[in-house]
């Protein structure tokens, strides 16, 4: 009895503290949205639920884009070129104190990881909704980040905590981690500067490749070494954490079906995991957060072995594209909870109250040709047909009929999204979704998403992030007479039962789903 009395004292004490912290609290009456297309539309349609004006910017050839078109005011910093628009801080917070917002919303990409513009933000007295600048410097440098980690328990890759120093580092470093390695560069990410070293007679080449993609993409060419994973997975696990200490974990995100180290396909939960593992990366995502004070939206990024074993990747300290995903399974936008906790509240939800459900999977559509090395495909979109939607269906769209794709940004058009009860539900919903989607003028990603969910190494879980590596291979290599012909009639075979009606026991019906896969992935490639 008395400590059912203790915990209640302690239940109420938390109920008191978490009102004054509440009470403290002001919501944002107009926040300024430093990005463009379909985040920036995100963002405004979050702001306008929360009764909050929508501030956007806009270069020269985004005048007509829908994010300008949406947002209550829209305002012009210059030309397509991003270090004269959307990368030009002063530009941004020009227009932050021209328009009177109270907030400044980053999205994702161009200033999102810009600890000087969270510096500028908090000398004008703009909150910027994210972390703070500290824990930006460490996590976006990735020699930092990993000393960071390894000094709070956080299991680390094997490799070096700091950058090579020089060719004869190189050698000695490479000796040390053991053959294959991955050169990275210290202050990159999104694949630039990044080098796959298998054979020591490669290592000075790819070195240099790194050194100079890193110094051209990131104006630093320090690169570090890290031990290469065989078959790797790449799971990333979502956080809040508000300004009071109090963090909470939202599963996790597989994002191994990558195309040259960038992600295309995500899903929640991760057909490798099991709930151990999966509580257990929660925990220490949450460690990591917590060692450098973290605030707000993150990600926390693993390296998964085929034996389940997991190594810290890196930390995103913004919101990620795929973070729809999360949010069809938990039902926590988290585009909200970042503004909300930007603007004093505390997280109104415990570890406890998070129980995903279901199964959610998202395909970036982009302007690419994906039978051309997925070479970009600006252009006007002449007809655009999105999908009717039903039940688990979500568009997050940036573009609209006759618009004109620019290739000065990425080539992102819209995000689609699908949630499915089971797993099978969530993929055949969004193959149902990709076949209304029409988009004539450019080139799109739809039809190799098609080519990816009707094989039958996706549909059964059973890939890594050499998916895409291994697909482009199968169709270089194509598929004989012979085993066409098998795989037509063991079809026709499997077909035939399916209509009689006969019950197949649960290995027969795994086999004829992968032979169906394969059928209509083969009919597809014709």
């Amino acid at each position: 009895m008395l400590k059912y009395r203790a915990r209640k004292k302690i239940q109420i004490k938390n109920k008191e503290e978490e009102a004054k912290q509440e009470e403290m609290a002001k919501m944002f009456k107009k926040i300024l949205i430093a990005n463009r297309g379909e985040i920036a539309v995100r963002v405004i349609r979050a702001c306008r639920e929360m009764g909050i004006i929508p501030v956007a910017v806009y270069s020269e050839v985004d005048r007509k884009a829908l994010h300008v078109r949406l947002a209550e005011e829209a305002y012009f910093i210059g030309d397509a070129k991003p270090s004269q628009s959307y990368l030009h801080i002063e530009k941004i917070i020009d227009v932050a104190k021209s328009s009177k917002v109270e907030a400044l919303h980053p999205g994702y990409g161009f200033l999102a990881e810009n600890p000087e513009l969270v510096r500028r933000c908090e000398e004008e007295r703009i909150v910027f909704i994210g972390p703070s600048s500290e824990p930006i410097e460490i996590m976006g440098n990735k020699t930092a980040s990993r000393k960071k980690m390894t000094d709070a328990g956080v299991p680390v890759i094997p490799g070096t905590l700091e950058s090579i120093k020089d060719e004869k580092d190189l050698n000695i470093q490479a000796e040390k981690v053991g053959l294959p390695v991955l050169l990275k560069a210290s202050a990159g990410g999104g694949g630039k500067g990044l080098r796959l070293v298998r054979d020591k007679k490669e290592l000075l080449a790819s070195y240099r490749l790194a050194q100079s993609e890193s110094q051209s993409s990131f104006d630093d060419s320090s690169v570090y070494i890290e031990k290469y994973i065989d078959e790797p997975h790449h799971i990333e696990i979502q956080i809040l954490g508000d300004n009071f200490g109090k963090f909470v974990y939202l599963g996790e995100r597989e994002c191994s079906i990558q195309r040259r180290y960038q992600k295309v396909l995500e899903e929640t939960p991760s057909p490798l995991l099991d709930e151990a593992t999966r509580k257990e990366m929660g925990k220490i995502a949450v460690k990591a957060a917590a060692a450098v004070n973290y605030r707000n939206a993150g990600t926390v990024e693993f390296v998964v072995d085929k034996e389940k074993k997991f190594y810290f990747l890196e930390m995103n300290t913004r919101l990620q594209v795929e973070h729809p995903i999360t949010e069809m399974v938990t039902g926590i936008d988290l585009v909200k909870s970042q503004i909300e906790i930007a603007a004093g509240f505390p997280l109104s939800f415990s570890q406890e109250d998070i129980r995903p459900k279901g199964f959610a999977l998202e395909c970036r559509i982009y302007a690419e040709d994906p039978d051309n090395d997925f070479m970009p495909s600006p252009g006007k979109i002449i007809h655009l047909r999105t999908p009717a939607g039903g039940l688990g269906v979500r568009d997050d769209n940036g573009v609209y009929e006759g618009f004109d794709v620019p290739l000065e940004y990425d080539p992102l058009l819209s995000k689609l999204i699908t949630w499915g009860s089971t797993r099978a539900e969530a993929i055949h919903r969004m193959l149902r979704a990709l076949s209304e989607y029409q988009v004539y003028g450019i080139k799109t990603t739809i039809p190799f998403f098609k080519r990816i969910l009707l094989h039958p190494n996706f549909f059964a879980g059973d890939y890594n992030t050499h998916f895409i590596l291994n697909l482009k291979k199968e169709q270089d290599g194509g598929e004989s007479e012979e085993k066409i012909a098998a795989l037509i009639a063991a079809g026709i075979k499997c077909f035939s039962e399916r209509k009689r009606g006969s019950a197949p026991a649960p290995k027969r019906r795994e086999s004829n789903w992968k032979i169906q896969g394969r059928l209509l992935n083969l009919a597809n490639r014709l």
